[in-house]
């Protein structure tokens, strides 16, 4: 019997572990190929360690979203609002990632592979919750659900630290980014900059009613009475910045005058936690930097 036994493992055994070895790879580890036409979805992806197949509009991501940087692999599917369906499909993504903007879209996208719709910036809804639930929805979708996680652990640690790092008195602050020479959108109730703004201790001068992106688009005139230090987002529209100079309406704002304007470096205003930390950091040390008080 004993050598029975034996034979049976000499047989046996290594045909099991071929069989072993020949079976299929479960899909689920495998990486998980993504399209997103959303660059709050990009950059979500991205700062998960997940590489995007194709995203819509390169260029533009990157000159108002900046970072973190699409990965040069990432194909560009074209227009937001009008990607090109063929170099789509020829990706053969698992998944399709939009936000309700692009929910027109969905039949023609669901053809091509599942479409996830995830929304943020909901009326009625605080955004910071949004933000977290917005970043564990993605990586649950990719498989990338600790990721998610640290992102968000990262992004709360981040904000505390940044928090203590501020000057001792910041006078109310009115975040703007400019359409053109004349007109602004100011961020307010409902959007990333406010809530950013909120967990570092920072008062908003600007108490106006805003829409579900968290932004009223105003006249200058509209700025010129309120007490606030003014601090502008890029990028500005071509030939703006050159038109300010000559602006008399531009020259007389506060911050223009006594030269405590804070300029920050492109931000996406309508993005998630990546921009939220961007946008801190950006803030914060332009705050140690020039720390003019009231």
């Amino acid at each position: 019997m004993p050598d029975a036994l034996a034979w049976l493992r000499r047989r046996l055994v290594p045909t099991m572990l071929l069989a072993l070895v020949l079976l299929p790879i479960p899909r689920a580890q495998a990486q998980q190929d993504v399209v997103t036409l959303d660059w709050t979805l990009a950059e979500t992806l991205v700062a998960l360690g997940v590489t995007p197949a194709g995203v819509a509009q390169r260029d533009a991501y990157h000159a108002w979203v900046s970072a973190p940087r699409l990965p040069e692999a990432t194909v560009d599917l074209g227009l937001r609002s009008q990607p090109n369906l063929e170099l789509l499909a020829s990706l053969a993504p698992d998944h399709i990632l939009i936000s309700p903007m692009f929910a027109n879209l969905a039949p023609r996208l669901s053809r091509i592979a599942p479409v996830a719709t995830l929304p943020l910036y909901t009326a009625g809804h605080q955004t910071w919750p949004q933000l977290r639930e917005l970043t564990l929805e993605v990586g649950r979708l990719v498989e990338r659900e600790a990721a998610a996680e640290r992102l968000i652990d990262a992004t709360q640690t981040q904000l505390e630290t940044l928090r203590h790092r501020l000057p001792e008195r910041v006078p109310p602050l009115l975040v703007v980014q400019f359409m053109d020479e004349r007109h602004v959108r100011v961020f307010g109730a409902g959007g990333l900059y406010q809530a950013v703004m909120a967990r570092l201790g920072l008062d908003n001068a600007w108490h106006g009613e805003t829409n579900a992106w968290g932004f009223s688009l105003v006249g200058l005139e509209q700025l010129a009475g309120l007490e606030a230090r003014l601090v502008v987002v890029e990028p500005y529209p071509v030939g703006v910045e050159a038109a300010l100079a000559d602006s008399g309406l531009w020259q007389q704002q506060p911050s223009v005058r006594d030269e405590s304007l804070v300029t920050l470096p492109p931000v996406w205003s309508f993005g998630a936690l990546p921009s939220a930390q961007r946008f801190a950091e950006h803030l914060v040390a332009a705050l140690e930097e020039t720390p003019h008080g009231n």
